[in-house]
Formats: structure tokens, C-alpha cells, sequence
């Protein structure tokens, strides 16, 4: 079983800058630059909770109870795999050294494997396994830009609480990008 993500390094990149917006916005002044980089960081964390992917490069602490759950990891897409902690049987935190394991790493779908001829420690019962990695796109593909510049626009010309209509385009551009819904 899996745990919630913490993320240990956020992103220093979004998907989609300021500049980007401010462009799909016509917007040429800089009164609202504050509320825009916001609305850029709220298309962002919108998006990547709609299709349960990162689209931005950050550095996260997953943790699981055993290191049969590394067959699928929670966060995608995976570029990297930093460390694997765990508490062997006497109660001590060990790292796994690299030459066991292997990342895995086919689109959104990202597995931790033990290498050829090697084999998972024992670890104590009732602990968990924390694995930290680096994830995210290093560009975000261009419909998923798209999308978000759409939250963004929509966002900025209804300010206020009001009734939107449905994210037919949103839910368009995104769908091939969802995971585990």
C-alpha cells in the first residue's frame, strides 16, 4: 500500500510560464502579473490532480509497506530513482544500493524491478519502504499546455465565484493523459 506523496523539492518550472499567458490572455501590462502566476500555479496543480500525473519536474518521498508495491509506482511519469530507505530486521535504516534495483520507467506507468541475480533485504514487519524520486515532465507535452492555458483563460475572464460551464475541451485535451482514475 501506498501513502500520500510528499514533495521534498518543488518545482522551479511551470508548465506554462507567465509570458505564455499573458500572451493567450492579450494581456500587455503588468497590474496583473501576480494574479496570472497564480492562475498559472492553479492550472498546474489542477491538472496534475485531474490526471493524477506531474507535469512539472520535482523531487518526491513516496512510502509503502513492502517492496512488492514498487511494481507500480503512484507518481508518473518517473525520471529517476535517487534512493530506496528501509529498516532491515534489527531495527536499523539501511539504503539500498543502486546495484539491486532498477527503474522501470515506460510512459505513465513506472515500476522499481531487482536486477538480475538480485533479491529484496529482509526488512522489519510493520515498517515502511521510502523511495525518493525525481518526477515529472521536463516539458510538458503540447495538449496538456493547451489545456492548462485554457483553465487560465477561463479562470481570468470569471474572477468571480460564478457557474462555469463543463471543461469539454479541458477533459478533451487531458484524457490521454489521465492515470488510475
Amino acid at each position: 500500500m501506498w501513502y500520500p506523496t510528499k514533495i521534498t523539492v518543488a518545482a522551479t518550472a511551470e508548465p506554462v510560464t507567465t509570458e505564455e499567458a499573458k500572451r493567450r490572455l492579450h494581456v500587455d501590462f503588468a497590474d496583473d502579473d501576480a494574479d496570472i502566476d497564480l492562475l498559472v500555479k492553479s492550472a498546474r496543480d489542477h491538472i496534475e490532480k485531474y490526471c493524477n500525473v506531474r507535469f512539472a519536474s520535482q523531487t518526491v518521498e513516496m512510502k509503502c509497506d513492502g517492496f512488492c508495491d514498487l511494481k507500480r509506482l503512484p507518481e508518473a511519469p518517473v525520471s529517476s530513482v535517487t534512493s530506496i530507505k528501509y529498516i532491515d530486521a534489527d531495527g536499523v535504516e539501511q539504503t539500498l544500493a543502486d546495484s539491486v534495483y532498477e527503474l522501470r520507467a515506460d510512459g505513465l506507468e513506472a515500476e522499481i524491478v531487482t536486477k538480475y541475480g538480485q533479491q529484496w533485504p529482509p526488512f522489519r514487519l510493520g515498517s515502511r519502504i521510502t523511495v525518493t524520486a525525481v518526477v515529472g515532465y521536463a516539458a510538458a507535452p503540447p495538449a496538456v499546455k493547451h489545456a492548462a492555458l485554457l483553465w487560465i483563460a477561463d479562470a481570468y475572464e470569471n474572477r468571480e465565484n460564478a457557474k462555469l460551464e463543463d471543461w469539454t475541451a479541458l477533459d478533451a485535451l487531458l484524457c490521454n493523459f489521465r492515470r488510475g482514475a
